[in-house]
């Protein structure tokens, strides 16, 4: 990518980066950009998203982190994980190396029925494999199942791959023609907010830099009063700038998330955490 068209992108004068970059490419130019607009963060530190770039925020975040609101959803998933199934299998036979923690790797494109997989989805994938009915994308019971394996997953480095097949790059671009697409009312992109104006404010929010935004999910919002997934922070997105909102786990939002999370390779799982 030659500096002009560097520029241009983060200038927000082409809509969208040049097609004919990379997977990887895409990673380290959007990687190096935040280091470069941010000099003072370590690459650990944008996993803490807000909080990184504003002091008093991090004050209060690390004094809720004392007794954090989510270790309910936590405890309530451990529960759920280990309670057998009608036939007398549980989720730990589906994903035998729980314990070295997963999250970092979701999510992920299977060769199979070629389509982006999320957690949520092989939660449920898991749950009909044992005669078991799926839950809903925004059960209760389905978040505190992703908050027990994403704290099992804590400073588990992300590593989303893309295989070299036609239709992987295919969902990648999808979702980063996505990310970087105007749409509603207000004509805002994500890119508009989390890499245009990362680390400016709106109104009373710091917005947050694209590097690190997946690494803290599922994660209890003040604003909601719980623990909730990061398709519903997207739909909120939607609405916030007057779009139409996909359904959660619909494919264009499993797109978007793997997109933003191969983005964040190498920064480490912090979720479940806690947001305003």
């Amino acid at each position: 990518m030659t500096k002009l068209l560097f520029w241009l992108l983060f200038l927000g004068l082409l809509p969208i980066a040049p097609s004919t970059a990379t997977p990887l490419n895409d990673q380290r130019t959007l990687q190096q950009h935040f280091f470069t607009q941010f000099p003072t963060l370590s690459r650990q530190d944008f996993a803490n998203g807000v909080y990184a770039l504003d002091p008093d925020a991090k004050q209060s975040w690390l004094a809720i982190e004392q007794f954090p609101p989510y270790e309910i959803a936590i405890d309530r998933g451990k529960k759920n994980f280990f309670t057998p199934f009608k036939n007398g299998q549980r989720y730990q036979d589906c994903f035998v190396d729980y314990q070295q923690g997963i999250s970092q790797h979701y999510p992920y494109w299977d060769l199979k029925t070629k389509t982006v997989v999320t957690l949520s989805q092989a939660i449920n994938r898991c749950r009909q494999l044992n005669l078991e009915a799926p839950l809903k994308p925004t059960a209760g019971d389905l978040i505190a199942l992703t908050a027990y394996l994403a704290f099992l997953s804590r400073d588990q480095p992300i590593a989303i791959t893309i295989p070299p097949v036609p239709a992987a790059q295919v969902a990648y671009q999808q979702g980063k023609d996505y990310y970087h697409q105007r749409r509603g009312q207000l004509n805002f992109s994500c890119a508009s907010c989390h890499i245009q104006n990362a680390g400016k404010r709106l109104r009373t929010e710091t917005l947050s830099p694209l590097l690190g935004q997946t690494s803290n999910w599922p994660t209890y919002r003040l604003k909601w009063g719980r623990v909730g997934t990061l398709h519903q922070r997207f739909i909120g997105c939607h609405r916030q700038i007057r779009a139409k909102t996909p359904a959660p786990q619909s494919e264009v939002l499993r797109n978007l998330e793997y997109y933003m999370s191969y983005l964040s390779n190498g920064l480490p799982i912090n979720g479940p955490s806690v947001r305003k």
